[in-house]
């Protein structure tokens, strides 16, 4: 869609907005500020300033301050993850995801971390969850048990065939322990590489360590599973080899083996009305190694990669639950209030949401009924298991772990990528204000910066977004070309 198009879409408020900040006598240097955040649809305003003097001399190197910017402004990204909440900077999350999972698969050697790492044993593993009743979906066969066949965009899929049966609270609770069982199934991994190379635990340990990287998904049906990226190295991490007997074939026996095993389970005391549970991953994993670029293979690393980091900026959206919080800010999701009951027994109910711990009256939000009665078991279940905080991640449906995360050495830090753009900028902007050739120990910075909002109006929105497209366009314009300019460079070398 062009952008003429774009705008005779909107609104007429909106596109007399739109006219209006484009008309401004500062909308180059706002378009500009726009474009620093990578179109940022919910950017923070601050204002301030920033002074750079020499230590030695005390002379004014620099100044800046936000009096003479748009509106008194200066506009920064918000840094949201969540493609549904800023599309410009979760698709900069997924960028330092892909480059994180890449570099544990192929290396990179700015951070230390060796191309011999590709042919240390790794594979891809789907973890999912059980059955907790059938559900509308598209089967191998085509024909669904309700007789039907769906479409594939059909919102149907992933409902409860009959609601009335389907095990709510059991989903909700397993979502709520799903990172307690990883964590059990990490713990179970080792034993079993352990156990088949003949070593105890200590002894594993000096020769071989067990990095992986991992990101949570939802299925339609409102489940979480987990894709994870397993590899095997040497006991000081990437940069050493593994042992001998360290293979593609031991490692993939090993994670169905812990997946099955029996200590791979998390057990849900019974309280109230609920019955105890006991929650294991799913009939269905899927263990696949990872092959090099180029042999022909689908799963490769760049596969892997892009594929992790598409679900890296998504939560339980897909399944039609809000993408903020829906919890009583009175009890904190708690469902209690601070003051105790007559007899000073217990904590008395939070007036605000009448126990329940919701903030929201899911008979009013508009989300599917299936997302709706996942939500409602959170919020029944709060009293119960008051410790687990289901009602404040019930528009997670319950989960309240990291959607993505590794292990210690598997590879780089989103930190550690972050600073490296930030130093990126930083450099841009000591040669756009002439200090480059100044060293950094001899300046001394002060500021000062207030918050002062957040957000654009209606009008910048649909600029934002605009400027968003642009930018995204370019640079996967530039990396579809990137192959052909090396291999012509190969070429005429």
């Amino acid at each position: 869609m062009s952008d003429t198009a774009t705008f005779a879409g909107l609104d007429p408020a909106t596109l007399a907005d739109t006219l209006r900040v484009a008309g401004s006598p500062g909308f180059d240097r706002w378009q500009d500020q726009i474009r620093r955040t990578g179109g940022c649809s919910d950017p923070i305003h601050l204002t301030g300033w920033v002074l750079h003097k020499d230590k030695t001399t005390g002379e004014l190197l620099h100044r800046y301050t936000t009096e003479h910017e748009p509106g008194g402004r200066l506009r920064i990204a918000c840094g949201n993850r969540r493609a549904s909440r800023c599309p410009a900077c979760a698709w900069t999350y997924a960028g330092d995801t892909y480059h994180l999972i890449r570099a544990g698969l192929v290396g990179d050697d700015r951070r230390d971390i060796p191309g011999s790492v590709r042919d240390h044993p790794r594979v891809f593993a789907t973890l999912t969850a059980p059955s907790f009743g059938p559900v509308h979906n598209r089967p191998k066969g085509g024909i669904c048990g309700c007789g039907i066949r769906h479409a594939p965009d059909d919102p149907a899929l992933g409902t409860a065939l009959d609601p009335a049966t389907y095990n709510y609270a059991g989903a909700v609770l397993f979502n709520n322990h799903a990172s307690e069982l990883w964590m059990r199934f990490a713990n179970r991994l080792r034993r079993e590489i352990a156990r088949r190379a003949g070593l105890t635990q200590r002894e594993l340990a000096e020769v071989c360590r067990v990095s992986y990287g991992k990101v949570a998904e939802f299925q339609k049906r409102g489940a979480v599973h987990f894709h994870a990226v397993i590899r095997l190295d040497g006991p000081d991490g990437p940069e050493s080899a593994p042992p001998s007997w360290a293979s593609v074939g031991l490692l993939t026996e090993a994670v169905r083996a812990a997946v099955r095993h029996a200590y791979t389970t998390v057990s849900v005391p019974a309280s109230g009305d609920q019955p105890a549970r006991t929650f294991k991953w799913g009939r269905q994993l899927d263990v696949r190694p990872v092959k090099a670029f180029g042999d022909g293979s689908e799963l490769t690393e760049q596969a892997v990669a892009s594929y992790v980091a598409k679900y890296a900026t998504k939560a339980a959206e897909n399944t039609g639950t809000p993408d903020t919080a829906v919890y009583c800010r009175s009890c904190r999701g708690t469902g209690r209030s601070r003051l105790y009951d007559r007899d000073g027994s217990a904590l008395s109910k939070c007036a605000t949401c009448r126990g329940n711990g919701l903030g929201e009256d899911l008979a009013r939000l508009d989300v599917p009924d299936h997302a709706r009665r996942l939500m409602a078991a959170c919020a029944q279940l709060q009293p119960i298991y008051p410790d687990r905080h289901l009602a404040r991640w019930a528009h997670m449906l319950g989960f309240r772990g990291h959607f993505s995360s590794k292990s210690r050495r598997y590879s780089t830090t989103l930190g550690a990528l972050r600073q490296t753009r930030a130093d990126y900028r930083a450099a841009q902007e000591r040669q756009a204000r002439g200090l480059d050739d100044t060293a950094a120990d001899t300046v001394l910075v002060l500021a000062d910066w207030q918050y002062a909002g957040h957000g654009h109006t209606p009008g910048e929105s649909a600029l934002a977004a605009t400027i968003h497209r642009d930018i995204q366009h370019n640079r996967e314009t530039a990396r579809e070309e990137l192959p052909a300019l090396l291999e012509l460079e190969g070429a005429a070398a």
